[in-house]
This record gives C-alpha cells, sequence and structure tokens, in this order.
C-alpha cells in the first residue's frame, strides 16, 4: 500500500503523543457548509471496549422471560448466588423500569441491575434513554439473509479489532477516518473553534480512529492536564533566577526545533508537529490554571478519572476559544469470555458511578443539555454461556445521558430472550435492527450538522430506510 505524506504525519503524530502528550492539529481553513455551531455542544463517547453484554445489562423483569433468562443462564446465575451478599440478578432485586413509551413492548418489561442504579436515575427523570440492539449493518438484515448470505454484510464479524474499528468508522481494521472525526471536519468547515481548533477532538485514550477525520486530528487529554516533557519538567523549578529561566528557555527553544531546516519535507513537517504539539500543551495547560473545581467528585476508577478530564476540558473551553468538541473515553475488560460474575458487576459499578459524576458535573457547569454521552462497544455477546462466561456477540444495547435526551424511554427493538427468533444469528448473537449509523444521525443532527454532512459522515446511512431515532 502506498504511504502517503499525511500518512506518515499521522504516523508521526501518534508517536508524538506518547513523548509530547498529544500533537494540536495545523487545520487549513475552508469553504464554511451549513452546519449549526452557535451556542456550545460537546458530544462524548464512552467505549466499552471488549463487548458489554446486553443480556446482563438490560434484563428481562416480566416473569416469562425473566424465567427464561434463568433458565438458559442458570450457570452463571448460581455463580451470582453464591457472591457475599447473594445474587443481585434475582428479580426482586432487579429495579424495573417504567418508560412512557412500554406499551411498545406489549406486555414485555425490563430492569437494570443494582449495580446501575444511578444511571436507572437518570433515566426515571427522563435524562437517559436506552437504544436496543445496536450494531455495525451495512444494509438490513434478516436471518434468512444473513444464513443464506444474500445481502451485503460487515467485514469479519465477531472479531475484537474489526467491529471496534466497524463501530466508531464504519468499514473492519485498517480504517483511517471515524464518525466522530467527520463530525468534527464538519464543525470546523462551518467556522466553528476558529480561535483554537486543535482541541476539538479530544481523547484520553490511546485509540484516536473515532475521532480522526479528514482535517481534524485528536488531541490525547492526560488525567491531569497536557503532560510537559520531563526535561523541561524538571527545570521548572530553577525558572525564579534568571539562569534558571535562561536554561528553561533555552531547553524548550531546542525542543522546538526553530533552527531545523531540513530540504526534507517529511521532516520539516515532521518538526512543525513537534513545534506545534508543545505550543498546543502550553496553551491548554494555561487555559486549565482558570479550572474551578467540582463539587461533584469523580472517585478515583478508571473512568471517572478518565470522565473528570473530559469535565475539566469542558469547563475551560471558553479559554479555549471552542464551541463544539468531540470526546473519545476507552473503558476496557468487558471481554467476559470467562469469570463474568466476578468481573462485570464491579465494571458496571464504576461506569455507572463514573457517568453519573459526569452528568452531574455538567449540570454545575448549567451544561446539561449542551453535552450528550453514549456508550458504545465492540459487540454484544451471547445469550448461551460458556460456564462461566460469554462469547462474542453482535447487537447490543447502549445508553444516551444529557439533559437534551428524550428519556425514560426505549427505543429500538429489545429481541426475545430466546433463540430461534427472527433477530438470532445463532447461540443468541442479535442482529442489529438498528445499524451504528442510524444511532449515530440524531446525535450528528443535534451536533449541529445538516442532511448533506450527515451523508457524508455516515456512508451507510443512506441504506436505511426507518424513521430516524428520535432519542435527542
Amino acid at each position: 500500500m502506498k504511504t502517503t505524506r499525511r500518512d506518515f504525519l499521522s504516523g508521526a503524530g501518534a508517536i508524538s503523543t506518547a513523548t509530547l502528550a498529544g500533537l494540536g492539529s495545523t487545520l487549513a481553513a475552508f469553504e464554511a457548509n451549513a452546519a449549526q455551531t452557535g451556542g456550545y455542544k460537546a458530544l462524548v463517547c464512552v467505549f466499552l471496549a471488549g463487548g458489554l453484554d446486553n443480556f446482563d445489562t438490560l434484563l428481562p423483569y416480566d416473569q416469562p422471560s425473566y424465567d427464561r433468562l434463568a433458565d438458559i443462564r442458570s450457570s452463571l446465575f448460581s455463580v451470582y448466588e453464591s457472591l457475599a451478599g447473594g445474587s443481585t440478578r434475582v428479580r426482586n432485586r432487579l429495579l424495573p423500569l417504567n418508560p412512557v413509551n412500554a406499551a411498545d413492548f406489549g406486555s414485555r418489561q425490563f430492569a437494570l441491575p443494582e449495580e446501575l442504579s444511578g444511571i436507572k436515575s437518570l433515566f426515571d427523570a427522563g435524562d437517559a434513554a436506552i437504544v436496543g440492539n445496536v450494531g455495525p449493518l451495512i444494509e438490513p438484515l434478516t436471518r434468512t439473509q444473513y444464513e443464506n448470505q444474500t445481502a451485503v454484510q460487515p467485514k469479519r464479524l465477531f472479531s475484537h479489532n474489526d467491529q471496534a474499528s466497524t463501530w466508531v468508522s464504519s468499514a473492519p481494521e485498517g480504517a483511517q477516518v471515524g464518525w466522530g472525526g467527520r463530525f468534527a471536519d464538519a464543525a470546523l468547515a462551518s467556522g466553528a473553534n476558529i480561535g483554537s481548533q486543535d482541541f476539538t477532538s479530544l481523547t484520553t485514550s490511546t485509540n484516536s480512529l473515532f475521532l480522526t477525520g479528514t482535517d481534524a486530528l485528536p488531541y490525547q487529554l492526560g488525567i491531569s492536564g497536557a503532560p510537559v516533557p520531563g526535561a523541561l519538567d524538571d527545570l521548572e523549578g530553577g525558572r525564579g533566577t534568571s539562569a534558571g529561566e535562561q536554561r528553561f528557555q533555552d531547553l524548550r527553544n531546542h525542543l522546538q526545533a526553530l533552527q531545523f531546516n531540513s530540504p526534507n519535507l517529511i521532516e520539516r513537517d515532521v518538526a512543525q508537529r513537534m513545534r506545534s504539539s508543545l505550543v498546543t500543551n502550553e496553551t491548554f495547560n494555561t487555559a486549565l490554571q482558570t479550572l474551578q473545581p467540582f463539587a461533584t467528585s469523580f472517585g478515583g476508577s478508571f473512568l471517572g478519572m478518565n470522565l473528570q478530564a473530559v469535565a475539566n476540558a469542558i469547563a475551560i473551553r471558553s479559554a479555549l476559544s471552542v464551541s463544539r468538541q468531540v470526546f473519545f473515553v476507552g473503558f476496557s475488560d468487558f471481554d467476559t469470555h470467562s469469570n463474568q460474575v466476578q468481573d462485570l458487576p464491579g465494571l458496571q459499578q464504576n461506569m455507572d458511578e463514573a457517568i453519573v459524576a459526569f452528568y452531574q458535573a455538567m449540570n454545575e457547569l448549567g451544561l446539561s443539555n449542551d453535552v450528550t454521552l453514549f456508550t458504545a462497544s465492540d459487540f454484544g455477546r451471547t445469550l448461551s454461556v460458556n460456564g462461566d462466561g460469554t462469547d462474542h456477540g453482535w447487537g447490543g444495547h447502549h445508553f444516551v445521558i444529557g439533559g437534551g435526551v428524550q428519556g425514560n424511554r426505549i427505543y429500538g427493538e429489545i429481541p426475545p430472550y430466546d433463540f430461534g427468533h427472527d433477530f438470532d444469528a445463532g447461540n443468541g448473537r442479535l442482529i442489529p435492527t438498528t445499524s451504528v449509523e442510524q444511532y449515530a444521525e440524531p446525535l450528528g443532527r443535534w451536533f449541529g450538522l445538516n442532511d448533506a454532512e450527515l451523508a457524508a459522515s455516515l456512508p451507510n446511512l443512506a441504506n436505511f430506510s426507518a424513521p430516524s431515532l428520535t432519542f435527542i
């Protein structure tokens, strides 16, 4: 495959992120589109890496469906019963949902486990929604078409790397642009963030595909801000004297490669990126000094600390001169082939506490209507069990949270908790009934994109004629 200059620079940016903690992008100005960029709006993707078990997250509550799930998953339910404190999956400990559209599901009812009590409260208050059976699709797909291979299907199904990539970019591993990056491109093209375009797409993760656009490049956040190169940090304390200040500035100038003038175009571009990354990090840390601490506690979990870093970046939006931002936060260990009962409840509780804290922090900022958080994952998992875990699935259920969400509703389909139905691809793997593009479309529209920009950002969207979801 031919390597372009832009490919090389993208790779160089990833290397520099590891060493200088985030390269800012130098974005060319281009003709404005019609995306709406007034006010402030941010999208926050929480990616549950490994494959969240949708059957152990949104559980059935009506007695027949619950009994069937307990029968199919008797081995898992038995392990739950042996836990200290007893099982949180017994029906009388589940948290029943009462969505305003309960009639859409007939006599069927649903519940969340105790570990998601905070999200349950947000759901009840109308600030959270559930979108059922979302997953990668190229076009609508029935079970018969899947089994007979008579419709186009996503490539390399059930593979972690490929399906994680397909979720965020509509293509398997090797893709270079994600739909979050395309959303950022559209906002930038319409004049958003003219004062500071480097802080449009931001990640706390090393995975930046979701945020990479044609022009927008991800900026990597540290937990405590943008890290400073170690050599500069070592000299920081000596800046109180003229000699110390001179040493600091000499090293800073060296790191910026101010005297570098290679005849090689790529080398000059890399040097320019190194210079801009240092300045961008300093700009971010200077803005961070204006931060007023949150009253909300995010706790000490990995996701809590990462979402606090996102909340901090949003809190200094004015100092960064931004009006549109897209964030990506990765949260791993959901690949529960084994020890699911021991691992998943703790992960769910961490997710619950961190997301609720983030929502409360946005309330503190008066931005609960202007920031929308949503979950994504490689795939759901099988309804069948392999002993003490579950295997790779396909469709799964997801949360959308924010004051702008049309909450206390379950959108899309929740297939039966059983085998052999129209959405069963085998072993209870759910054939998605809502494509990732259909899930992303209302998020992009809320973010300010128009029809043409949505079509360009979500290449498979035109293949689905179903009406738009209205969760936001």
